[in-house]
């Protein structure tokens, strides 16, 4: 795999045409392995003089916030400086060239920016529903499987068995097991295909490392933001929210808001990370799991416009369906608010709609420079629709925050994790519950100004 990369990186210094294995906008784990090994069995069984180079669909400066990704590859010793990032290629100027062949791994669907090269999608490998169908002679193959690296796995092992080696084994099997959490029956993430791919890949070698050991690694690491800067931390696990010309963003962090507010610079941070993102409010939905080992929710509330903050917070703080049970907690400026979250059981996704109503209240009471009330670009009805298509993509077994059936997490264009905790502490470690990810797209562009009352 290391020489396969190393050639790769070569082959973007020459004018040539490229076969570029692409994974999805949220470069998580298994997108990223996915076009990896992808990638390198096609360089390998294609007899023709084509390229394939494995693009990671992220900026080179966001794989330190993927912390699970950076783990595995250090673990593997497959060096971060071969890798080729979406910012070191111009896909678009390949396409204009004639030069690009896209072969789509764990997505589908590419997002607006991207549809010029919607003609230039030759193959995809998924294992999500469809939601976009492809004519010929764009072959798609798409297999509901807890993780897409059991799907290449098994095109590995069913194509050319012989190209397998240790490292490229070890990557795959490592993410198939966090995907399908720990393999647990319970859960209900994995499939017979996926447990039986793992099979394979233990018995070809023996010496991987023991599932829970890798699993337990893996999900320290993708939870763990020591050494991440304030603004890394807000953007590991985001989501943003558009109306009515006010961009709203919504961060999960994963420690003890009181010790996330005593970070030094903070306010001198989140001013920044608001000014350079052109963000209005910034909501921080903190987490992590106490002495007992159960979980505890805090929120912080940031926005430098008095009105606006001071509205969100009323309507939170005295809303009942669902009720939040906030508490106030110190704050280290005014434009802060802080709270303690006493119902557990409302995750980010049952907040979005509460924050939204906070956002229609301060609208009511205020109208646009003409006099006239400004148009909603993201109406409720829509997020609802928006938020239960999401929620009918997810993984059952660790909440009953969404009624969902047993298929994996539908990536969307704009993607951010998430991990809801509705039911307290189930009997899962800590550590698995996070493992459940809701990733929705709420955002739409808008080009009204913040309104002042």
């Amino acid at each position: 795999m290391e020489d396969y990369l190393q050639g790769c990186r070569a082959a973007l210094q020459e004018s040539q045409p490229l076969h570029v294995v692409l994974g999805n906008e949220a470069c998580d784990l298994d997108s990223m392995v996915s076009a990896l090994a992808l990638a390198f069995y096609l360089a390998q069984t294609t007899e023709a003089d084509d390229v394939f180079v494995p693009v990671l669909n992220i900026k080179r400066s966001e794989l330190p916030l993927r912390g699970d990704n950076v783990f595995l590859l250090q673990k593997f010793h497959i060096p971060e400086s071969l890798l080729i990032f979406r910012d070191e290629i111009d896909l678009h100027a390949l396409h204009q060239a004639g030069q690009l062949t896209l072969i789509l791994v764990d997505h589908h669907v590419l997002p607006g920016s991207d549809a010029v090269l919607e003609e230039a999608v030759a193959e995809v490998l998924d294992h999500r529903p469809i939601e976009q169908k492809r004519c010929p002679p764009c072959h798609v193959s798409v297999e509901l499987v807890g993780s897409c690296s059991t799907l290449v796995t098994e095109r590995i092992l069913q194509g050319a068995p012989e190209i397998l080696d240790r490292q490229t084994a070890a990557l795959l099997h490592g993410t198939i097991i966090l995907d399908c959490a720990n393999m647990d029956l319970q859960i209900g993430k994995a499939t017979l295909k996926d447990k039986n791919y793992v099979e394979k890949l233990e018995a070809l070698f023996p010496d991987l490392p023991e599932r829970n050991d890798i699993f337990d690694s893996l999900q320290k690491a993708k939870f763990d933001v020591s050494g991440l800067t304030t603004e890394q931390m807000l953007r590991k696990d985001q989501k943003t929210v558009f109306r009515q010309g006010v961009r709203v963003a919504i961060s999960a962090i994963y420690m003890d808001l009181e010790a996330f507010l005593q970070r030094s610079g903070l306010m001198a941070d989140l001013r920044a990370f608001c000014q350079t993102y052109s963000y209005d409010i910034l909501v921080a939905m903190t987490i992590f799991f106490n002495a007992h080992n159960e979980p505890v929710r805090q929120l912080a509330i940031f926005c430098p416009y008095t009105a606006l903050r001071m509205t969100i917070c009323d309507v939170l703080e005295h809303c009942h369906s669902p009720c939040l049970k906030l508490t106030l907690i110190p704050s280290p400026d005014p434009n802060l608010q802080a709270y303690a979250q006493g119902n557990t059981q409302v995750s980010r996704k049952k907040f979005l709609p509460l924050l939204l109503e906070a956002l229609s209240a301060y609208f009511d009471s205020t109208t646009s420079p003409s006099g006239q009330p400004e148009t909603v670009d993201v109406s409720r009805e829509q997020v609802d629709k928006e938020l239960d298509r999401a929620g009918t993509s997810l993984i059952p077994g660790l909440s009953q925050d969404e009624e969902e059936p047993p298929l994996p997490p539908t990536p969307m264009n704009s993607l951010v994790d998430e991990c809801p905790l509705d039911q307290g502490l189930p009997k899962l470690s800590a550590e698995a519950i996070f493992e459940k990810c809701s990733q929705i797209s709420l955002s739409q562009s808008s080009t009204a100004s913040l309104p002042k009352k």
